[in-house]
């Protein structure tokens, strides 16, 4: 009786994505091609928590016009940042049995520079990725370069961003699969980026382990270390690749439907609170993003409900 019951909920939870994203997942990401108002955002967008890329959303950005490697060197060369730096380009990715962060060294962005102009070497993937709002953090004098938020937002949500964050980095460097609990507004300045994404509901098709977390660290000879951190409790993450997923191992992922967007030179992605993403990058690609924390609210709660589900039922 009690399997029976069991294959029911798995039989539930294996169907309802496909009715979710009949409801309320477009095929394709839409675009916009101006920025919406306050009330259209709240509305169209983040209540049904879909995905949309903005153009025009940055023209008046002096950024947009400005921003280039040898701006970034005249601007803010000798300025320390904080870089990510890994063997094969993957930060906070599942490697073996271990969830693995970064290296992370304090340089010069000339240095960071160099290695993207290709007028010096460093070992490992280079990635200025920080996202304890570091723009304003490290990199205070691109400020007047941009906003500070962005207006139509932030009356939407009622709150100002709580990280604005800025990306610069190899085309080697990629973002593993994940989610956040934040409203992301993602604004490409130069080069272009490019996501695959899946909403929430997917959830019953992606899978989740338990992984000891270590961090990376780069020897004297250039070569890199995996060193376990041993006062921090196991890290759940994804350990699928989307884009050589081992079908072998995680079946129901085939079942899974990602969308995949290019987010160019002057649009702006609003990639919704709890939604999936991978994401990669041109060489030497500039991004800023705003993070505004969610509403915990019912849609978070439903959310919480199908994730306690999947893992109650096994298909974790």
């Amino acid at each position: 009786m009690a399997e029976a019951a069991l294959d029911a909920v798995r039989r539930e939870l294996r169907e309802f994505p496909a009715a979710a994203r009949e409801l309320s997942v477009p095929l394709a990401v839409p675009y916009l091609d101006k920025p919406p108002t306050p009330l259209q955002f709240y509305r169209d967008w983040v209540c049904p928590n879909r995905p949309c890329i903005i153009r025009n959303a940055l023209r008046h950005w002096p950024a947009l016009r400005k921003w280039s490697l040898p701006y970034l060197r005249a601007t803010v060369g000798s300025t320390e940042v904080s870089v990510a730096v890994t063997p094969d380009g993957y930060a906070d990715a599942v490697r073996g049995n271990r969830f693995v962060m970064p290296a992370e060294r304090r340089l010069p962005l000339s240095c960071v520079l160099d290695v993207l102009e290709g007028q010096a070497q460093h070992p490992g993937v280079l990635y200025v990725q920080k996202q304890c709002s570091n723009l304003p953090t490290e990199l205070p004098q691109l400020l007047p370069d941009l906003e500070s938020h962005v207006p139509w937002a932030s009356e939407a949500l009622g709150r100002m961003p709580d990280a604005v964050n800025f990306w610069l980095g190899e085309a080697a460097a990629v973002t593993s699969l994940h989610k956040d609990h934040y409203e992301n507004l993602y604004c490409v300045v130069s080069g272009e980026k490019r996501f695959l994404l899946h909403p929430p509901s997917d959830r019953p098709f992606i899978p989740y382990e338990l992984y000891t977390p270590a961090t990376y660290q780069l020897t004297e000879d250039g070569s890199f270390e995996m060193v376990d951190e041993e006062a921090m409790e196991k890290v759940p993450w994804i350990p699928l690749d989307p884009l050589a997923p081992d079908l072998a191992r995680y079946p129901s992922y085939s079942q899974a439907r990602a969308l995949c967007c290019t987010v160019q030179a002057g649009e702006m992605l609003y990639l919704p609170a709890l939604w999936f993403h991978h994401v990669q990058q041109s060489h030497g690609c500039i991004a800023v993003n705003y993070w505004y924390d969610m509403e915990y609210d019912l849609k978070y709660s439903y959310f919480q409900l199908l994730d306690s589900l999947t893992k109650a039922s096994g298909l974790d």
